[in-house]
């Protein structure tokens, strides 16, 4: 059976204006059936929806800082004569700092080295009196109270000598801590005394991060806290930028939270740094603590967010239920409403368990005024076949007298599937020739 191009338009025409006013007109009307709401095309924007990969994470903030800062306290107290390092200086381990006045400690070194000589003198003498009385004791030529005499004699130099040894090495010592020395290798984070100063032995002098690495210590509330493990990835930012600028690991985690805080401590090691890290640099530590691989993402913006209040019978309290869906392109000219089941969140991605499936068309803008069934115009895409057939044939249907549309009505319900496939083909594969033919038909008439 052959339809001129007026038949076909009409037909479909009629299909388009009546879908939601029957359903027995929906049934059996191939991609033309479903929930279609009338009215204007609504301008959207669609995407494909892809397999990604997706973690979940818990971002906190931190300070960089070297893993270990040594405080560098002079060892004696006394006016300082020379500054030989500043901030930002690298250093190297026993390279000299700072110079402290000396002259009391070399007085001193003088004065233990003297003491140590007469230390030395006596027990000399004493030692080798002790000897000949030990000879002669074992002869029997002197009394037992004698040898005893000599023997605590000698032990008494012996002392004196060895408590001389010892005040001069600690008088050496003194005089060698007059020099502030670097005790690692590092650079001067800080510097707390200046030429004229009296350095103390309680206050320190310098601050030197020993270059060994980097960390950030980051404090996590309880739930948080918990779900972290030593080993996982962490990927940081700069708090004032977006970019990626270091990643490290989870070395160390304390067992405890803080009595006063009810915070974890965790500590995070960094293992590949760019020329943007600098200590004390304020940075962003997103801790990965799952990562799924090839699941649904979307961003959470294409997502419509419905929010139900209900009162909960045990208590009485008020509840909210939270329930999330997207609409999807069917054809370019229907969007369809899904109810969403979510999984874990990364920033404005998130992943989603139930209700997507790979490459179906997701709607990113224009969703927020949709309902399902509501008609679409997909931006970039050519105009489908139902919105031709409204664009070319509306005013011919519209001129129909009340019986003509009844008789139109009669004839689409009589349409086998098939013979409705072939009317469809035949209107999408030359709408302008059908035009042709219907004025020549109409002419013959």
């Amino acid at each position: 059976m052959k339809y001129s191009a007026t038949l076909i338009i009409s037909i479909f025409s009629l299909v388009a204006f009546s879908a939601c006013g029957s359903e027995n007109t929906n049934q059996g009307q191939g991609q033309f059936s479903g929930n279609f709401r009338g009215g204007q095309a609504t301008s959207v924007e669609a995407t494909p929806v892809l397999l990604s990969s997706i973690s979940e994470q818990v971002r906190a903030y931190g300070t960089i800082r070297a893993q270990d800062v040594v405080s560098v306290t002079p060892q004696v107290s006394n006016r300082v004569t020379r500054i030989l390092a500043d901030l930002g200086d690298n250093v190297t381990r026993g390279q000299v700092l700072a110079e402290i006045h000396d002259v009391p400690f070399r007085e001193n070194v003088e004065q233990a080295r003297a003491q140590l000589r007469q230390s030395i003198a006596s027990f000399e003498r004493d030692s080798s009196q002790y000897i000949r009385q030990q000879d002669l004791y074992e002869r029997n030529l002197i009394s037992r109270s004698e040898y005893d005499d000599a023997r605590t004699t000698f032990l008494n130099s012996q002392s004196q000598y060895q408590s001389a040894q010892a005040s001069l090495t600690q008088s050496l010592e003194e005089l060698e801590n007059t020099k502030i020395k670097s005790p690692v290798n590092g650079v001067v984070l800080t510097r707390f005394i200046a030429e004229g100063d009296v350095a103390s032995t309680g206050q320190p002098a310098f601050e030197v991060a020993n270059l060994i690495g980097f960390e950030t210590r980051v404090f996590l509330p309880l739930r948080d806290w918990q779900d972290i493990q030593i080993g996982q990835n962490v990927s940081m930012a700069l708090s004032s930028r977006g970019s990626e600028i270091a990643s490290g690991i989870v070395s160390r985690k304390s067992p405890q939270l803080n009595a006063v805080t009810g915070l974890g401590e965790v500590v995070i090691t960094l293992t590949d740094a760019s020329s943007d890290v600098y200590q004390g640099a304020l940075i962003q530590a997103n801790i990965n603590l799952e990562t799924r691989d090839d699941v649904v993402v979307i961003p959470r913006s294409a997502m419509v967010e419905k929010v139900d209040t209900y009162i909960e019978p045990e208590t009485g309290t008020i509840e909210l239920e939270r329930s999330y869906s997207v609409f999807i392109s069917q054809g370019d000219t229907i969007a369809v409403q899904r109810q969403l089941t979510l999984g874990i969140q990364q920033g404005d991605r998130i992943e989603i368990l139930d209700g997507l499936t790979p490459g179906e068309g997701l709607i990113v803008t224009g969703h927020r005024n949709l309902e399902d069934g509501s008609r679409i115009r997909v931006a970039g895409s050519e105009p489908s076949t139902l919105q031709q057939i409204d664009a070319g044939a509306t005013a011919n249907f519209q001129n129909m007298t009340p019986e003509q549309r009844e008789q139109m009505r009669e004839r689409m319900q009589n349409m086998t599937p098939e013979e409705r496939q072939r009317a469809r083909e035949q209107m999408q594969g030359g709408q302008g020739g059908g035009s042709q033919q219907a004025r020549q038909t109409g002419g013959n008439n």
